[in-house]
């Protein structure tokens, strides 16, 4: 498509986007009563108008029936988990029963450590990003001192070379050769919370599974985001949060997958509690675990129906667009996006933004680019980043000289878009 940098041409394309009226089903954010232009799904996602609803009915039910809400009503909340396995197994590629929703991200990340990490002497390593999010740092560093592992000698992280932002992929797959006798765990992000570079997961868990290992991932940035096949792609475990671009709320309930292979295996190590336990005989109290054979099996406490009742509510939006027509449309406004921010740089007096995020064109299969892009402010990155808070745009800011966007297809509009290009450039040339 021949893209315009007007904005006729942009209310053109919201006129012929399909979803344009699924922006009316979120809250957006005003600014002295204008709706700002919030391109944050990749850090908290908005909230849906449904939401309230679906908790008032957790509500109504507890209210109603007390603990037997458990089992009576129209929805009972002993089978309300169902209700969101079935919608994210098309959103990550996975079989329902591979997939259980708890807990928040890191306290999945240490559980699946648990099961997953298995030490041998000298194959006792990790490989992973380097700068990959904190949480995913920390979680490795306290986990390695459990064994009495020092961290700085136990975790291998693949850099991107001298003067580049990104990793490529021929480092990472290098890297598993290089360290197969060593390893004991491949474990990186889908996509890279900083620079938005999207991994090929498909390699990684092919070139670890030939060199004998597990491949692990932390999807907090992927999963609601780009196109995920963890059952096809063979990835052993995965976890990833739902209140970025799965809209699910702040702290939202966490998600998991982890292979059919592994869950009748009797000899995984495990952290247990009771609502891992078989359905069948859970409420007979006996000593002596016995999981459920699916990857409900690794769940420990009782859920939060309150938080179980906000996903359900943003995984129906979800469904009811359609997870492929959320792809189409999220590669036509991520390449307009593109289109405009270099229209800004070809309108300022010298070259002020360098993107660390892989161009599109840069992309050997379509489905390899996500919402977010990361702009390296070249000059004044600060000063710029607070002028478009003060102009209605909400972005994020990260240190030292990073503004990350991330439109995303549910709610953000091509007309958004334009207009963030114009903002931005008109600060540029102050």
């Amino acid at each position: 498509m021949q893209f315009e940098n007007t904005l006729e041409f942009a209310r053109q394309l919201d006129w012929q986007d399909s979803l344009k009226e699924f922006r009316e089903r979120f809250i957006i954010p005003t600014l002295n009563g204008k709706e700002q232009i919030y391109f944050l799904g990749n850090s908290l996602g908005l909230q849906s108008k449904n939401v309230k609803q679906e908790i008032e009915k957790i509500l109504d039910q507890w209210g109603s029936y007390g603990v037997e809400a458990f089992f009576n009503g129209d929805a009972p909340w002993m089978n309300y988990h169902d209700q969101l396995t079935q919608v994210l197994s098309r959103i990550v590629g996975a079989l329902p029963s591979e997939l259980t929703v708890m807990n928040q991200l890191t306290v999945n990340l240490h559980l699946m450590m648990v099961s997953f990490y298995k030490p041998k002497g000298r194959a006792n390593k990790i490989l992973c990003e380097a700068k990959a999010f904190p949480s995913d740092q920390y979680m490795f560093e306290t986990h390695l001192r459990k064994y009495d592992l020092n961290p700085d000698e136990i975790i291998i992280e693949v850099e991107p070379r001298k003067r580049e932002h990104l990793i490529r992929n021929e480092d990472i797959l290098d890297a598993i050769h290089k360290y197969k006798d060593e390893l004991a765990l491949v474990m990186f992000s889908g996509v890279n919370y900083y620079t938005g570079q999207v991994f090929d997961i498909a390699r990684i868990t092919k070139a670890a599974h030939h060199a004998g290992m597990i491949a692990g991932f932390d999807l907090a940035h992927a999963a609601g985001n780009i196109p995920l096949r963890l059952h096809d792609w063979d990835v052993d475990f995965a976890c990833w949060c739902s209140y970025k671009y799965l809209n699910s709320g702040p702290g939202a309930v966490g998600g998991c997958y982890v292979h059919d292979r592994f869950h009748r295996d009797e000899n995984i190590k495990r952290f247990a509690g009771w609502w891992g336990y078989n359905r069948a005989t859970r409420f007979n109290m006996e000593k002596g675990f016995r999981p459920i054979p699916t990857a409900e099996g690794w769940q420990l406490s009782t859920p939060s129906l309150l938080l179980y009742a906000s996903h359900k509510a943003a995984l129906a939006i979800f469904e009811e667009a359609g997870w492929q027509n959320l792809q189409t449309k999220r590669k036509l406004l991520n390449d307009y996006l593109w289109f405009i921010l270099d229209e800004v740089n070809k309108m300022t007096s010298q070259k002020t933004i360098e993107f660390i995020t892989p161009r599109p064109a840069s992309y050997q299969r379509e489905n390899e680019r996500g919402c977010q892009v990361s702009m390296l402010m070249l000059e004044r990155g600060k000063h710029v980043f607070e002028a478009l808070n003060k102009e209605g745009v909400m972005a994020d800011w990260r240190e030292p000289n990073v503004i990350r966007i991330a439109p995303v297809p549910l709610y953000n509009t091509f007309e958004e878009v334009w207009e963030f290009g114009n903002i931005i450039a008109t600060i540029l040339n102050q």
